[in-house]
């Protein structure tokens, strides 16, 4: 039987890859979840069966309302339960607010806010059944980095404004059985051939003078976050927003 049972979604690439082959290791069952691609999840899953763990893949599709509960649902089944769920599935929106259009802002809302909304309410009930749980949230620096110069997020920086809205009434509601954190990352190093927000190989430079580290973060330094809220060291810890952003938010 596993010792811990993960659900990550948003795990075919970048910090969800990262953090399935951080958390991958002989007792875990990992649950990755992804929207299409399925050669990547299953690239990630097989990098998590050689570190130890088992791992099944499931495409989800969350701007489907039914999705979320259905992940859950398939996950519980998968894995005989979940210990804990990570939230990171999303993307991100550079669109200036003035000239968003309400469709786009209302698909942030509903990828990001609505579909954790979603996840919360289907995976509460088998959280709440399962040993040490945690739900970790990926939130992002775009709902608190404000300043002349800087690239804005509006839509992207709602939706995620509201899923830590969110964490922190959970972590009051699930409160003492499930502990409710997110971690909000700053500027990531993106996969090779992923899709980026910023285009251009000269993004680190536009983005380097305002982070005091003066570099991209890598997915897996956001991973090594994850995995404390998900651990037993973080066993007297809920309702936090802790920034892994090299001090772009201070």
């Amino acid at each position: 039987m596993a010792q811990r049972r993960i659900l990550i979604t948003g795990a075919s690439s970048g910090i969800g890859a990262a953090t399935a082959r951080r958390l991958a290791a002989p007792g875990v069952s990992l649950a990755l979840q992804g929207r299409n691609n399925r050669a990547g999840l299953e690239a990630v899953a097989e990098e998590a069966r050689a570190l130890g763990a088992e791992a099944v893949t499931l495409l989800a599709d969350f701007a489907e309302a039914a999705a979320p509960a259905r992940l859950v649902a398939e996950a519980a089944k998968a894995l005989g339960g979940l210990d804990v769920l990570i939230a990171n599935a999303g993307f991100a929106d550079k669109t200036p607010l003035m000239q968003l259009a309400e469709p786009d802002y209302e698909a942030s809302m509903a990828t990001i806010a609505t579909s954790f909304l979603r996840l919360a309410q289907a995976a509460g009930p088998v959280l709440a059944d399962g040993q040490a749980p945690r739900l970790v949230a990926v939130s992002s620096f775009v709902a608190h980095a404000y300043r002349p110069g800087f690239q804005l997020f509006p839509a992207t920086a709602a939706a995620k404004g509201a899923l830590e809205a969110m964490v922190k009434a959970l972590a009051i509601e699930w409160a003492p059985k499930v502990a409710v954190n997110a971690v909000a990352p700053g500027h990531i190093r993106k996969d090779a051939g992923a899709h980026a927000a910023m285009s251009g190989a000269d993004r680190e430079a536009k983005v380097a003078p305002f982070i005091p580290f003066a570099r991209l973060g890598e997915p897996a330094e956001v991973a090594e976050a994850i995995a404390f809220f998900a651990g037993p060291a973080a066993s007297y810890v809920t309702g936090q927003v802790l920034h892994v952003d090299g001090g772009m938010v201070i």
